[in-house]
Formats: structure tokens, sequence, C-alpha cells
């Protein structure tokens, strides 16, 4: 089977306005997810109990549901509840949501590997909770993180494929349309792969460099 060129070329507007359309549901979904990731895990290391079970009910609620069921929750469940969105918002929502029940668990274990000792110096040096926090726990705890931040970030944007159902104009869905437009399925899903690892490769390319810059800092500020 041999690519024809002719009809990726015809349809060359189409997938950059669906690339233009999957990055910026990436990113807002991303930052907006690990915002809520970290508030979450705030609050699950709450002294009072019923916050602490709340949080763990969210997060094992979005996890132990598949992320498409939640978006035909929200997308077309939603408005019998008053909850009217159209689907990009009801996409960003899901995948807000959903990732940032993984972004929650992610700074747990960053915040854990932070070394008691450096919170205990602190404590005996009189400093503010939100400074220890601000200025050694969070600092720290996103070091340790950091990695599994980077892998969750990528599943994001793989995830962003699903929002496609809901007709949302991104790359998975303008390639289908062409794929039924043209009948031309391997083009098509030569394509999508190709935008996809292109996406994807960047990204990795540039968290392997913060992650580098970041280790060299800590070994800087060590010695």
């Amino acid at each position: 089977m041999t690519l024809d060129p002719s009809v990726v070329v015809d349809y060359l507007p189409a997938i950059g306005h669906g690339l233009l359309m999957t990055l910026f549901a990436w990113v807002v979904s991303s930052v907006l997810g690990i915002l809520l990731g970290l508030v979450l895990a705030l609050l699950g290391a709450s002294r009072l109990r019923p916050v602490r079970m709340g949080v763990r009910a969210y997060i094992e609620l979005m996890r132990c549901t598949p992320i498409i069921v939640q978006l035909f929750i929200v997308y077309a469940g939603g408005p019998s509840i008053g909850l009217f969105l159209d689907p990009m918002e009801a996409g960003i929502l899901v995948l807000t949501a959903h990732g940032a029940a993984y972004f929650a668990e992610i700074f747990r274990s960053g915040f854990s590997a932070v070394p008691a000792g450096q919170t205990e110096a602190a404590h005996s040096l009189g400093m503010h909770p939100f400074a220890i926090l601000r200025r050694i726990t969070l600092p720290l705890a996103l070091t340790a993180a950091l990695p599994a931040m980077i892998s969750m970030i990528i599943n994001v944007c793989k995830e962003t494929a699903v929002l496609s159902i809901i007709t949302v104009p991104e790359l998975t869905f303008e390639v289908q349309k062409m794929s039924i437009e043209t009948f031309a399925a391997f083009e098509s899903i030569f394509m999508l792969a190709i935008c996809y690892w292109g996406l994807i490769e960047l990204f990795s390319v540039v968290g392997r460099a913060i992650e580098a810059r970041l280790n060299r800092h800590l070994t800087l500020k060590e010695a």
C-alpha cells in the first residue's frame, strides 16, 4: 500500500486546524489539571477526616471510571441538571477533572519524598507553614514528581482523541472526516500517527531538558 500525498495536501488546512484545537485542549487541560491536582493533594493531607475522605472518593471515582464515560455524563447528561456546555468546554472540563486525580496522586508521592528533616528544620526556624510549602516542600516535591508529571501530561495529550466523539474539531475528528470523505484510510491513520508523535516527541524533548536543568541546579545548590 502506497501513500497518496495529494490526499494529504488537500486536507492540510483541516488537519492544521485540528492540530491547533488538540494543542489548545491539551495545554489548557494540563495546566488546570496540575493546579487542581495540587489543591487536591494539599486537601488530601488535611487534618479533617471528612475532607481527606472526600478527596480520596473523588480520586478513586475519576481513576476507576473510563474517561469516555465521564465525557458522556458531562456532555450528554449535563443538560438534565442544568449544565449546558459546548463540546470543547465539556471536553476540557472532563480532561481537567480526570487528569487532576492522577496529578493529585503524583503530588502526593512527591510530598512524601520530601525529607522530614527539611520541614522540621524550617519549623524550628519559625517559618510560616505557607512559606515552608512555597520555599521548601513544593520545590522538592516537584523535583521528585517531575518525571511522572511529564508522563501524565503526555497521557492527557493522547486522551484528547476521545473529544472527537462529541464532535470537538480536534485532530482525530478532522482526520476521521478526511478518511470518510476520501476513503483514504491509510493516509488518514498515517497522518494521525505522525501528528501525535510530533506533538508528544517535541514535549518529551522539552521535558527532558527541563528535568536535566533542574537536576543540575539542585546539584550545584547542594554543592
